[in-house]
Formats: C-alpha cells, sequence, structure tokens
C-alpha cells in the first residue's frame, strides 16, 4: 500500500485576500479573472493603493496545489507537499500551517534566504477573483526539492500547472512525472488558469509528457487548451491527453470522465461570494475520493458539493471541521 495518497508540488504563497470593485481593477489596470504574474514592487504598489481595504483581509498559506493537498489532507487523506519557501517569517507561517493541516513536506532541505512568494487575491462583488502573485523564492523551485521516495510511496502525483511559468519550476514538474511514471504512480496535473493556458500552451504541453492518467480544468481552459469551441469537442480532444478527466462547469456542476464513460455530476445551489479556491477544492476532494474507493461519479459529486461550500464563504479553504461535516452528510445523503 502507499505511504501517501497523493504528492503535491506547486507554488507556496501567502495569500493576502481582499474585497475590491470592478472600478478599483479598471483603475489599477488589473485584468480580472486570471492570475498576473508581478514583481514585489508592483504587489506592494497595489497593496499600498488599496490599503484601506485591508482591514478586511485574511492571510492564509496558498498557492493551486497547495490548496489541493491540504484539502484533501482534511478529508483523510495521507498527502506529502514539495515547494519552495524562504527563511522568513512567512516561511515559517506557511511550513507551520501545512503542518496543522496533516502534509508532510521535504524537513531536510536548508531554507536560503529571500522572500517567500506572496499572492494578492482580490474578489469582486461578482464572487470572480483576480490575483497578482509575487513568486519570490517560488520562482526557483526546481528538481532539488523533490523527494524521490516519497513520489515513488505515492498513489497519485499532483503537478500543478502554474508551475509552467517558471523555467525550473517547469523542470521539476516533468522530472516529478517522469519518476512517477517509472514508479507506477499515477500522475494528475491541473491546467490551473485560463491565463497559464494562452501563453503557456508549449510548456503545458512537455509537462503532460505522452499524457496524464487525471486532467483537471474548468470548461475555459478545456476550450482554450484543445482550441475547440464547444465543450464536447474539448473532451473528446482532451482524451488524447488524459486517460481520465475533470471539467468543472461552475455553475453548471461539472463532467467527468472515467475512461470509458462520462458522468455529469449536478451542481449544489449556492449563494458564491468567493470563487477562489474552488478549482482547487474540487480537485482536493476528488482525489481525496478515487483514493478512497469512490467511483468518478461518486468522487464528482463530493468534490461538487465541497466546491459549493467553499464557494459561499470567504478564503480558498474549508475550517478543518468542514470537512468532516461535509463527508458525513455526503456518506449519509
Amino acid at each position: 500500500m502507499s505511504h501517501y495518497h497523493i504528492y503535491g508540488i506547486g507554488a507556496a504563497l501567502v495569500d493576502t485576500e481582499i474585497e475590491v470593485s470592478d472600478t478599483d481593477l479598471h483603475n489599477l489596470s488589473i485584468d480580472k479573472g486570471v492570475m498576473t504574474l508581478v514583481d514585489e514592487s508592483r504587489q506592494q504598489e497595489l497593496i499600498d493603493h488599496l490599503s484601506d481595504h485591508l482591514v478586511a483581509s485574511r492571510r492564509a498559506s496558498g498557492g493551486s496545489a497547495a490548496n489541493t493537498i491540504i484539502a484533501a489532507s482534511y478529508f483523510g487523506a495521507s498527502a506529502f507537499y514539495s515547494c519552495k519557501v524562504s527563511n522568513d517569517e512567512n516561511g515559517d507561517f506557511y511550513l507551520n500551517d501545512l503542518q496543522a493541516a496533516g502534509v508532510d513536506y521535504h524537513r531536510e532541505l536548508q531554507r536560503e534566504a529571500g522572500v517567500t512568494g506572496k499572492c494578492l487575491v482580490m474578489i469582486t462583488p461578482d464572487a470572480e477573483r483576480t490575483m497578482n502573485t509575487y513568486l519570490g523564492i517560488s520562482e526557483t523551485l526546481s528538481v532539488n526539492e523533490l523527494h524521490p521516495e516519497a513520489i515513488a510511496s505515492s498513489g497519485y502525483v499532483y503537478l500543478e500547472g502554474y508551475l509552467v511559468s517558471s523555467e525550473t519550476g517547469r523542470a521539476a514538474a516533468i522530472e516529478a512525472r517522469r519518476q512517477a511514471e517509472a514508479a507506477g504512480v499515477k500522475t494528475a496535473l491541473s491546467l490551473s488558469d485560463p491565463a497559464m493556458v494562452q501563453f503557456f500552451r508549449d510548456g503545458l504541453q512537455e509537462m503532460l509528457g505522452d499524457g496524464v492518467d487525471l486532467l483537471f480544468c474548468n470548461e475555459g481552459e478545456a476550450l482554450g487548451f484543445t482550441g475547440c469551441s464547444d465543450l464536447q469537442s474539448a473532451a473528446t480532444e482532451l482524451q488524447k491527453i488524459a486517460r481520465t478527466y475533470a471539467i468543472t462547469l461552475g455553475s453548471k456542476g461539472a463532467l467527468v470522465f472515467d475512461g470509458e464513460q462520462h458522468h455529469q455530476v449536478a451542481p449544489h445551489a449556492v449563494t458564491a461570494i468567493d470563487s477562489n479556491g474552488a478549482g482547487d477544492m474540487f480537485a482536493g476532494a476528488f482525489l481525496y475520493g478515487i483514493s478512497h474507493g469512490l467511483d468518478f461519479a461518486r468522487a464528482g459529486a463530493l468534490a461538487s458539493r465541497a466546491a459549493a461550500q467553499v464557494v459561499s464563504q470567504f478564503g480558498p479553504r474549508l475550517r478543518p471541521e468542514q470537512h468532516a461535516q461535509l463527508l458525513q452528510e455526503f456518506n449519509a445523503g
């Protein structure tokens, strides 16, 4: 039996989440609804401009794959996360948060001087999330941060698509996939963001190699990556790069493919106030489900419920106790 259900690799970012208006985004020339990489001075400029909003800010450890791995861990999966933080206060905060969530990490690595990555998450009244990210030391995440023994003893290796924007990060993701394939470990990848698909498609193709066992994406990413104009055509096209997949469809639920047939996953009607982390939560709950005996349809149903719950409150994650409660209700239903 695998020592870890899931091994993840991705950026380590300390999130600051704030509420803004569309006017704020327009005035600051921020592209809405996507993740934009910025330097530290630009991020600080934005924080200064929005300083009157920061009274409601919340700090949390984040990064797309980290949110997924932490969710899976809180549901009950054993998990390991490879990332890179600096020897600063945010780095301490980040590793303590991973530990509190029961996620293992490479404890032998010496932390370097520098700045731990930071993400400014801006939420507009329509619940859309817009991110400006300063990767900091995460930009130099490399094969040195991989843990081959943990990879080889995992059920799934989960790759974050955002790594495509860093030369060393992309190389690390590719090497993690190769090690997983050599050890007979299943591979999963998230396309992460429409901007990654638009600007780094070739790099994502490199990360996919000859295809992964499981692909996560939303409808926009599926259409963008395949170049198709409708979901059905995109779904067919995705079978060339993934043996199975899950396409999230926002308020329309999700479409999952188990390698043989498609399953339409019903949405859960909620009042969305913050879409940050919805896809990450879906992936975390889904990976927990399929690594704990659920078929794709049931895992999709659990993931849909978990994503609905996370968008109905602020922040990319559920509170620890909410995972157990959600599982209890799901199993009872």
